[in-house]
């Protein structure tokens, strides 16, 4: 061999064994890239809560008072970031956070046509059990999502905002095993948050506070399909109108006017009654004795399968649950959870195994009815379009996104869809009891439009409901999201395209 050639060979050998030598020094592994090693959207092994210096164990059975409840959702926060995001909407009169807690596999990210829902509790201060079983809903629904099909399709097709407690100040100072009384009821400022709300039937001057100011401009970014707020002091699902054009809320606090009102007060229906009682009536059948509709107490009311119109039970002014229905056209109903406004928390484990059921399935009923697009010719989102199902006169609009959706029963309905610059569209579609409808809607422009580059109407005027309990305005808000448009994740079994 020509020295060359040898000292080439030797060069050669010499860069191979120090090449090996660093490979065994490193230990490296060699990891096939078959597609497999990537994390899915969420692995419960990889989340592990244990890795974090802060685990979370098990919630007591117990009752956090504001600190731990911010401990406690930030800690779920951290522990599971693909399936959770905290974030605030606001400051109480003493500067305590208004907490809420997104559960859903896309937290941060709206994903274009999936609905958001929403649960509160705890706006009176003093009724307490609502505050602890939407704190265990949380860990149950995280905790659930690798091991209930349910839960799973739950989150991965549902957006769902949880806000704990309304009303921590009151929370701060009303005392556990009070069951009746006001200590704590109302907010750092004397106010009845259930009472701060505009009203359709009856001017509300009581001025507005700031944790029911949250709440609206809340309202006001996010378009809430379904929801629910949680009280005590009573067993029963409650639902529109909590008014009539005759109420007397002053009556309340007059004994013998109470007890006149109790029997004589008559229901007040809304226009979507049938579906506001399904809603209810789910709540109450899935619950494990409200169907039965037993009293809290001799001389207490009863309620036939454990539901009640709320103006037939007792009128009030400026309640929350007809301000979302009316002003943001979401279906929101009120859960009455204990006779005791705030029962000794040895209790809080046989209300969780109670209320569970209802509180998980509920959820789903936000995919019973219609949802769809408004679009344009070229396929262009409408944001702020007039939409109503004919005989049903409260009415709700379409997202930035054109998106829409409504909870209806099984049936044949007509929608009717409106926007500036357009011709109005009205057109038929069915209703089944297995899977929403997808309807896409195609407006087309007036011969008049001023402007053809256009691609976004602004809102028509408001649907006026002229039913029989009285006049006003229903004005749904558009979500002005901002968190994103991720992929269609739906499974629906009727497609109408029009």
């Amino acid at each position: 061999m020509k020295p060359a050639m040898w000292y080439l060979t030797m060069l050669i050998v010499g860069f191979f064994y120090i090449y090996l030598t660093a490979i065994q020094y490193i230990r490296g592994q060699a990891v096939p890239d078959n597609g497999n090693n990537y994390q899915t959207l969420y692995d419960p092994d990889y989340f592990d809560e244990y890795l974090f210096n802060s685990p979370t164990p098990s919630l007591e059975f117990e009752y956090h008072d504001y600190t731990s409840m911010t401990s406690f959702l930030r800690a779920m926060s951290a522990t599971y970031p693909n399936l959770t995001a905290l974030y605030s909407i606001g400051k109480t009169v003493q500067g305590r956070d208004l907490w809420v807690m997104v559960v859903s596999a896309s937290p941060y990210e709206h994903i274009l046509g999936q609905p958001n829902v929403k649960y509160v509790a705890n706006m009176h201060g003093n009724e307490a059990v609502g505050r602890e079983m939407l704190l265990h809903l949380i860990e149950h629904l995280v905790k659930s999502y690798s091991s209930d099909s349910y839960v799973r399709w739950l989150l991965d097709n549902t957006r769902i905002h949880i806000l704990p407690s309304l009303n921590p100040d009151g929370f701060e100072v009303a005392r556990e095993g009070t069951c009746q009384g006001g200590q704590g009821r109302y907010n750092a400022r004397g106010f009845d948050l259930n009472r701060n709300f505009p009203d359709y039937f009856k001017q509300n001057n009581k001025k507005s506070q700031p944790e029911s100011e949250a709440l609206k401009q809340w309202l006001s970014k996010i378009q809430f399909i379904l929801s629910a707020n949680f009280h005590g002091g009573a067993l029963v699902a409650s639902y529109p109108f909590d008014n009539s054009p005759n109420s007397n809320e002053e009556c309340v606090r007059m004994p013998l006017c109470a007890v006149y009102q109790q029997f004589t007060s008559t229901p007040s229906l809304t226009p979507d009654d049938d579906v506001f009682n399904h809603l209810a009536s789910f709540y109450s059948f899935n619950h494990a004795t409200m169907h039965l509709g037993l009293p809290c107490k001799p001389g207490a009311p009863t309620f036939k399968n454990g539901t009640t119109n709320g103006a037939a039970w007792y009128p009030l002014t400026g309640g929350m649950q007809d301000y979302n229905y009316i002003w943001h056209g979401s279906m929101d109903i009120t859960i009455e959870m204990s006779c005791c406004k705030y029962p000794p928390a040895s209790e809080l484990a046989n209300f969780w195994q109670e209320n569970k059921k209802s509180l998980v399935r509920y959820l789903g009923e936000a995919h019973r009815g219609v949802r769809g697009f408004i679009m344009d010719e070229a396929g262009t989102a409408i944001e702020g379009a007039s939409i109503k199902i004919k005989g049903r006169a409260v009415g709700f609009q379409s997202t930035r996104y054109g998106e829409y959706w409504r909870v209806l029963l099984p049936g044949i309905y007509t929608i009717e869809v409106y926007a500036d610059d357009f011709e109005p569209r009205e057109e038929e579609f069915s209703v089944v009891e297995s899977n929403p409808t997808l309807l896409n809607v195609t407006m087309y422009r007036t011969a008049l439009s001023a402007d053809p580059q256009v691609v976004q109407a602004s809102p028509a005027p408001p649907v006026a409901f002229n039913g029989a309990s009285g006049g006003g305005t229903a004005k749904a808000v558009v979500d002005r999201g901002g968190w994103g448009i991720g992929p269609l994740l739906a499974t629906i079994l009727v497609v109408i395209t029009i």
